[in-house]
């Protein structure tokens, strides 16, 4: 039945609406539009081969199957990822729930408050169990967190530092061995020295800038930093820490010691392991340090009615202002995980989390002890979480490992003499009474019975926190489901989503995030799983990526793919660092400058700096295409180190270029590659690909095209994709064999990246097939040219192709409207609003503008209401200049107008209050009230506040009003 077909669920328009929507763009056929849009020298001759479409009833029966094939074995490896009793109020709340999966990153702080008050929560949360003075609203994971640690001492060295050319970062040898990889790729390109070493031997001169270890360290000792960072300053460097925040509960926090910056990651506090995630990786540092921070941080502000607001703080620091200055290319955070585990906090509070603390340490301590009774000797002598179990002669490794697989357990095995166990909140008496007659077994002792926890006092008192954390109310009122429910609510009504209405956002994609699709992000069978456990176990994840892994190779034109890098931004920064590896096994690592367009995404140019690439911009002509013949003089003049070339195709500006194949071939005729960005493959898929294009290597954001959710700023997935002379550089992993035979090392701190959350995008691949995947592209780009056609006369689109029509996004000019009447873009932005719309892309990539995308999931009633308010607001701007309205004293002006404002005795405005709220008649059906007012961004950055506190204080003062 044709119903059966998800493409028919997907896009938005029906089949009969097309008639008039070809009408309004003024052509006769869809496949016309196309032809007139996509430039036919790049298009594919013939149809992606890939499976027959599955129904959505055929596809949960087929993920479930494959689920089936994970073997959900009690991993006590550690090394950064635990199990964890998850919360339902959580999951069914926030994680299953699209008001939070579909809204997006909160630029728009007016009505992302629900989302923005719980991401301060998190950072409250951070700061005060690391005693730390600063946290930002997270990072994509530990390991690459760490590197971010790395690079931020390196940023911040003191001009003297810089002149003597202080380049040694030293490493305690005990950190996580994923997380030493991270930081070997992120620290070769950037001409950082990594020193390799005990603490306890460090010696420091003028060379050095900045030190690393983890505490606990990663073998599980518990080791005493004071000296050592106590040495490292009197050298004039900074101390980061890996801490693993939930032992922090019970352990002095590295912030009373004397860290400069810790991180770490929230698994385990309130997130499933994920086969690697997503997680959410935490960044806190001194508040001196807190322009140079990496990721976003969350602040209070006031609105124009002197209301608290909260909203992003200090943007000055993101990339898409700095670009090749930027702190970070970072573009994404982990929002949706960071929500769910500051969530996690409010309903333990801190004494449930200390609870859970000392329930694992009891559990590390009941096996050390009877480890100890049997005869082992166990190697850490103060320890929070893990046991390491010297074999000696009698015991053989081999036979522990097979006892344990046959119990249906993972240990860690270091080394050929010894064994790491870690607990977690999880951690049974019945499970501690297998793991030790495993050892007894192997022994061949008799085995034991184990009836209650020990509760051995091996932490020594310097080691125990003696401070408080979490006092504030936000911690110590949502104890009970029903008020925690009734907070996710609370905050869940001031925040703008999907579920709502259109998010037109350009270059950002906000589709669609399919039912279906999501369905196996709850299930067991995908979340239990540890990331490095043996293939055998994951089996199911192994056919999930073979699977969307050979469809996305086939959508690219490309025959290699690397599931590693966990953000669009992360899989830039790998795939620039595969091209570098290709020139320098080719003896040519002179060639590092890369050609990168002016129109481009910030994180191109920060991503290259950050590959140790030196950026030459290449300009746009009047139409906003790439300049042909400044390329041409440019990869000429630079022929001899040229690297490569960035390119997003369609362009930024929201055009097919037709010259691209003859781009690519400039590039590759003076020896560079070429390097596409995949940020509006939306526009691509089933048309045409970068293989076909000329490019070399890319990478795609499954959270645009392939449907992951934005989460409110991540989870995200950036992949890479290659052709065959660059697949042997495709990035490795300490722990599991994936990538090139000669492939860089790691970028993220899983094997495959956040690889819970491709079982999105294998669903959405899987339901579509390869007519259903051309469908949706060819209906992005109807619906973006139906969008500028209905508003020609009223905003003037910015580029089009060389027939007059966009591809899936566009840009709509809003600069005249400063000088005539005062307004601005982001006056607009605000007005919307008041319609019921979240704002387009603001001020990107041309200053003065927005940026629209519809993609294909919008109805044509929908796009409609989108086109009538825009209209709308060009109406209001006209009656200011005409004098109608007044200049200062109106509707855009004082935009968003909130249900405060409008139901105040007061009223004084020149301008009536059904005009303010209810600027047309379907607004009333469905509106949507901003909980604040504007917010003065300028006031929270001069007060940066960055904790909930003060938001608990306003709340405690208005109940007991």
């Amino acid at each position: 039945m044709l119903s059966d077909k998800f493409v028919n669920r997907l896009n938005g328009p029906r089949e009969y609406e097309l008639p008039q929507m070809l009408k309004t763009i003024g052509i006769n056929s869809l496949e016309e539009l196309i032809v007139k849009t996509v430039p036919r020298s790049i298009m594919l001759e013939k149809p992606l081969r890939l499976p027959e479409a599955m129904s959505e009833f055929e596809y949960l029966n087929h993920i479930k199957s494959i689920g089936q094939k994970n073997k959900m074995f009690r991993s006590f490896i550690g090394q950064g990822y635990y199990g964890v009793a998850l919360l339902s109020v959580i999951i069914r709340n926030v994680l299953e729930n699209p008001s939070w999966y579909t809204s997006y990153t909160p630029y728009q702080a007016e009505i992302s408050q629900g989302r923005l008050e719980a991401l301060l929560n998190f950072q409250t949360m951070i700061i005060e169990l690391t005693g730390m003075e600063i946290a930002n609203a997270s990072l994509l994971d530990e390991s690459t967190a760490a590197a971010e640690a790395m690079i931020m001492m390196f940023n911040a060295r003191s001009r003297a530092s810089v002149k003597a050319g202080a380049n040694k970062f030293f490493v305690d040898d005990d950190i996580f061995p994923q997380t030493l990889d991270v930081i070997k790729t992120r620290s070769n390109p950037l001409g950082i020295e990594l020193v390799m070493g005990k603490y306890t031997t460090a010696v420091f001169n003028e060379s050095f800038f900045g030190t690393f270890v983890q505490y606990p360290a990663a073998s599980g000792q518990l080791r005493d930093y004071i000296a050592f960072t106590d040495l490292a300053h009197s050298s004039g460097i900074l101390v980061g820490v890996a801490a693993d925040l939930m032992s922090l509960a019970l352990l002095t926090p590295p912030g009373e010691w004397g860290a400069d910056i810790v991180i770490g990651s929230n698994q385990r506090m309130g997130l499933p392991m994920s086969f690697g995630g997503p997680h959410a990786g935490f960044f806190a540092t001194k508040d001196e340090l807190k322009r140079s921070m990496p990721g976003r941080i969350i602040g209070i502000s006031v609105d124009t009615q002197g209301n608290s607001a909260l909203r992003m703080a200090l943007q000055t620091r993101e990339q898409h202002i700095k670009r090749e200055k930027a702190t970070s290319n970072i573009c994404t955070a982990q929002a949706l995980l960071a929500t769910m585990s500051g969530m996690y906090a409010q309903y333990h509070g801190p004494e449930g989390l200390k609870n859970i603390a000392g329930h694992i340490h009891n559990a590390a301590c009941t096996i050390s002890f009877n480890l100890k009774e049997s005869g082992f000797r166990q190697l850490n002598s103060v320890f929070f979480d893990t046991v390491r179990v010297s074999l000696g002669s009698d015991v053989s490794q081999e036979t522990i490992k097979k006892l344990a697989l046959e119990a249906e357990m993972n240990f860690y095995y270091p080394d050929d003499t010894s064994v790491i166990i870690s607990t977690d909140e999880i951690t049974t008496i019945k499970e501690i009474e297998t793991i030790v007659n495993i050892f007894v077994k192997a022994a061949g002792k008799e085995r034991v019975k184990i009836n209650s926890y020990c509760h051995c006092e091996i932490l020594e008192d310097k080691f125990l926190r003696k401070s408080t954390y979490l006092q504030g109310g936000t911690f110590n009122r949502y104890h009970s489901e029903t008020e925690m429910m009734r907070y996710i609510k609370m905050l869940e009504r001031k925040d703008f989503s999907l579920t709502h209405c259109m998010i037109s956002l350009g270059s950002c994609t906000m589709k669609l995030n399919p039912a279906s699709s999501l369905f196996a992000m709850s299930w067991p069978e995908f979340g239990n799983i540890h990331p490095f456990v043996p293939k055998d176990q994951a089996l199911g994840y192994y056919q999930i990526m073979d699977e969307l892994g050979e469809a996305l190779k086939e959508i690219t034109g490309f025959s290699a793919i690397s599931f590693q890098p966990n953000s669009g931004a992360a899989g830039e920064y790998a795939g620039l660092m595969v091209i570098r590896e290709y020139h320098i096994t080719k003896g040519e690592g002179n060639r590092n400058v890369v050609l990168i367009p002016s129109s481009a995404h910030g994180t191109n140019p920060a991503s290259a700096a950050m590959a140790g690439m030196l950026i030459v911009v290449v300009e746009c002509d009047e139409r906003g295409n790439i300049s042909v013949e400044d390329l041409r003089k440019k990869a000429g003049f630079h022929k001899d180190n040229l690297a490569g070339f960035m390119i997003t195709y369609p362009s930024t500006h929201g055009v097919f270029e037709s010259a691209v194949i003859e781009m690519t071939d400039i590039i590759h005729s003076n020896g560079g590659l070429v390097y596409m960005d995949g940020a509006n493959m939306n526009a691509q898929v089933g048309l045409t690909n970068p293989g076909h294009i000329g490019a070399d290597i890319c990478h795609l954001n499954l959270h645009k095209t392939f449907a992951i959710p934005h989460g409110g700023g991540g989870p995200g997935m950036g992949p890479i994709l290659s052709n065959d002379k660059l697949a042997e550089f495709l990035p490795s992993h300490h722990f599991v064999k994936t990538g090139g035979s000669h492939g860089t090392s790691a970028v993220a701190g899983a094997p495959f990246g956040s690889g819970q959350i491709l079982t999105i995008s294998h669903a959405y691949v899987m339901m579509l097939g390869s007519y259903g995947l051309t469908q949706a592209t060819k209906y992005a780009i109807l619906n973006a040219n139906y969008i500028a056609a209905s508003l020609k006369g009223w905003f003037k689109t910015l580029y089009t192709g060389t027939e007059g029509f966009v591809a899936h996004e566009m840009i709509l000019d809003c600069r005249n409207f400063k000088t005539a009447a005062g307004i601005a873009e982001a006056d607009i932005a605000k007005r919307l609003m008041d319609y019921g719309f979240h704002a387009p892309t603001l001020s990107f990539p041309v200053h003065g503008t927005l940026m629209v995308e519809p993609t294909e999931s919008e109805s044509l009633q929908e796009l409609d209401k989108f086109i009538s308010a825009m209209k709308s607001i060009w109406n209001e701007i006209e009656e200011i200049k005409n004098g109608t309205a007044d200049k200062e004293d109106n509707v855009l002006r004082n935009s968003p107008h909130t249900v405060k404002v409008v139901t105040a005795n007061e009223w004084n405005h020149s301008y009536d209050r059904q005009k303010a709220a209810f600027p047309l008649n379907w607004v009333i059906e469905n509106k949507f009230w901003p909980s604040v007012g504007r917010i003065d961004d300028g006031f929270g950055d001069r007060n940066l506040v960055c904790t909930c506190d003060p938001i608990d204080l306003y709340r405690q003062e208005t109940l007991t009003k």
